[in-house]
């Protein structure tokens, strides 16, 4: 398994819990077509849900940072052995999941697709596209993504690759320079990054396929936990406050200052807010279980989220009760699609055998999805 800290936080949970809700909305209001007919009654939420519900990404990447400075501060020390070893598992613990996912997305298109002819069903798969998304490299080779919300994937793993760079980087200084302490020149790596990427990267559309487009976000979660273990002199809450403002004073962005606010909470709450004891009740187990799933959910809600609105559409096409609840229904059948993809994926052991199978179930929905759409094509 990756490294990651033991437990669970209640805190990271719940943003984790949010981001995903949010997310999913995100998605269902700005592909539509149900929020276009939701949308004649209720403006606001839709509205708002298109334009700032992608905020929940910044929830992620700072969550994202923070969590992997918190696994590799037990051994920072990266040779290039480790570095190709955590770098593997990482990959199949997103890849698999994402495999599945996809096979069944492709498999829906096509189903759905006669009778739904609508902008949000992505293009029949070709083997060079089926092969990009096996190794993230999709958006980055400009093609078609088979799914929503595959760029996030392909980007959380070269932030991982970038901040495993670092380690690696320093650890090869400090044998050319055995003098050096290696543990500041880390941290000073890890703010530099930051500020470049909030103060110029992140302003560089031409940039957002690729990491250091998000750095921003996920150095300030990674200083958020190095805030909380004192180890940024003199004091992380100056650091981390530094930051903000200069990102803001350089340019305001909405994404900025989200991620800024998500740092600052996680570096500055009481440490009871971080403890899994914090709440009790049956919505802390909620909480705690959708946070646990949230990347399931994600990488699974487009198939489900195409599969609920074909239907309503056909049925009630200018319903707004309809399809406001076609669009709750969709958002709990995606959690419900999670919870397995979860059992089937995340909970299994993550290994190369795993993978081979899920990459053969990934190629095979794919050609069948190809000659489903060479069959319509000669009806």
């Amino acid at each position: 398994m990756t490294e990651r800290p033991e437990g669970r936080s209640f805190l990271l949970d719940l943003l984790k819990a949010i981001g995903c809700v949010l997310i999913v909305l995100h998605h269902l209001a700005f592909y539509g077509p149900m929020s276009d007919v939701v949308v004649e009654q209720w403006p606001l939420v839709i509205d708002w849900l298109t334009d700032h519900g992608r905020l929940a990404v910044q929830l992620f990447l700072v969550c994202s940072g923070y969590l992997t400075a918190a696994a590799l501060a037990r051994r920072p020390e990266v040779d290039a052995r480790r570095l190709l070893t955590l770098a593997g598992r990482r990959y199949l613990r997103l890849a698999m999941p994402l495999l599945a996912a996809l096979s069944v997305a492709v498999l829906v298109t096509e189903w759905i697709r006669p009778g739904f002819d609508h902008p949000s069903l992505s293009g029949t798969p070709d083997g060079w596209q089926v092969m990009a998304h096996v190794f993230f490299l999709q958006h980055v080779l400009d093609m078609e993504a088979l799914s929503a919300g595959v760029w996030y994937v392909a980007i959380d793993f070269q932030l991982y690759l970038m901040a495993l760079l670092v380690l690696w980087g320093v650890g090869l200084w400090g044998r050319w320079q055995p003098g050096w302490r290696l543990e500041p020149l880390r941290l000073q790596l890890i703010v530099g990054l930051t500020v470049v990427s909030l103060v110029r990267w992140n302003l560089n559309t031409d940039l957002d396929l690729y990491g250091v487009y998000f750095f921003g976000s996920y150095g300030m979660g990674w200083l958020a936990w190095r805030a909380r273990q004192s180890r940024i002199p003199p004091n992380g809450w100056a650091v981390l406050l530094g930051l903000g403002l200069l990102a803001l004073w350089v340019d305001p962005r909405w994404r900025i200052a989200t991620a800024w606010a998500v740092a600052m909470l996680l570096a500055a709450a009481p440490q009871a807010w971080l403890q899994p004891s914090v709440v009790h009740g049956w919505w802390q187990g909620a909480i705690s279980r959708l946070a646990r799933i949230s990347y399931s959910v994600f990488v699974i809600h487009y198939a489900v989220s195409l599969a609920v609105s074909a239907w309503i559409s056909q049925r009630w096409p200018q319903s707004v009760a309809w399809n406001a609840a076609g669009m709750a229904l969709a958002l709990g059948l995606s959690v419900v699609a999670g919870a397995w993809l979860y059992r089937w994926t995340e909970q299994k052991s993550q290994d190369l055998r795993h993978w081979l199978f899920w990459l053969g179930v990934f190629m095979a929905s794919a050609g069948m999805a190809m000659n489903w759409a060479g069959e319509a094509d000669q009806a």
